[in-house]
């Protein structure tokens, strides 16, 4: 059994696509695919910036969803195979979401583009830049995680975000809550606190406005037979208020 996984935000970086597109016309089509639908030149920032820029979940969600599909199509063309033939599911974390069904064919980059600009957009505007913030937990499980963040909360929303593997964790909600859990992680045994770098303080309670307001897209979207299965994201069972969403987040 194969998968083909793709990544969420806080991997963008500056630089992301170039060699790819100096190397192949495939990726360099992607792009510009990319660019048309966008009506802007992203390809300019992801490799150029500026970071602050990059940073920007409406420009972030989709520069790593174009480097992502731009990758799986090299690896197509020079491979010499299609994912329906290699992959028995495509999966994603967060906005990787978007970027699976994109590479599953039943979105296409432009429509998938669109959408993660309007998505970045929504939950750009539920959180001002700056108010919020996110923060990978090392050496935490879930238990530490949920302590660390009720302590740090004070009023504030601190939340459990991401619940990634037995050893990381990551928490979400207004900055200054952050900042005193990942100067708080040695008080409750983790080993370290990293700040990731996103704008928004996504996969919280923060998020629902984004929620609310990102219903709208759904029932004009077209969608193709995908080639290969999509298994989705799902949250932590230890969260049985939470119930994902295409913005990360709705309560119930």
């Amino acid at each position: 059994m194969r998968a083909f996984v793709f990544p969420g935000q806080g991997s963008q970086s500056v630089g992301m696509g170039k060699a790819l597109a100096d190397a192949s016309p495939v990726a360099r089509e992607l792009f510009q695919e990319v660019d048309d639908a966008l009506s802007f030149n992203l390809f300019r920032l992801m490799t150029q910036g500026p970071e602050d820029q990059l940073t920007l979940t409406e420009n972030a969600q989709p520069a790593i969803m174009a480097n992502a599909i731009a990758t799986l199509r090299v690896m197509q063309r020079e491979g010499g195979f299609s994912i329906a033939q290699k992959g028995d599911f495509v999966a994603g974390h967060s906005l990787g979401e978007y970027s699976a069904l994109c590479a599953a064919e039943a979105l296409d980059a432009g429509t998938t583009a669109r959408l993660l600009r309007l998505r970045g957009q929504a939950m750009q505007a539920a959180v001002p830049v700056g108010e919020g913030a996110m923060a990978a937990l090392l050496g935490a499980d879930i238990e530490k995680a949920q302590a660390l963040a009720d302590a740090a909360a004070q009023g504030e929303v601190c939340a459990v975000a991401n619940d990634n593997d037995p050893s990381q964790v990551v928490i979400s909600g207004h900055k200054a809550a952050i900042d005193r859990a990942v100067a708080m992680v040695k008080e409750h045994g983790i080993k370290r606190g990293i700040l990731l770098p996103v704008s928004a303080p996504f996969h919280c309670e923060l998020m629902q406005p984004a929620a609310d307001a990102w219903r709208w897209p759904w029932p004009m979207l077209r969608w193709s037979p995908r080639c290969c299965r999509f298994t989705p994201m799902c949250w932590p069972r230890r969260s049985p208020r939470r119930t994902r969403s295409s913005c990360g987040w709705s309560s119930r």
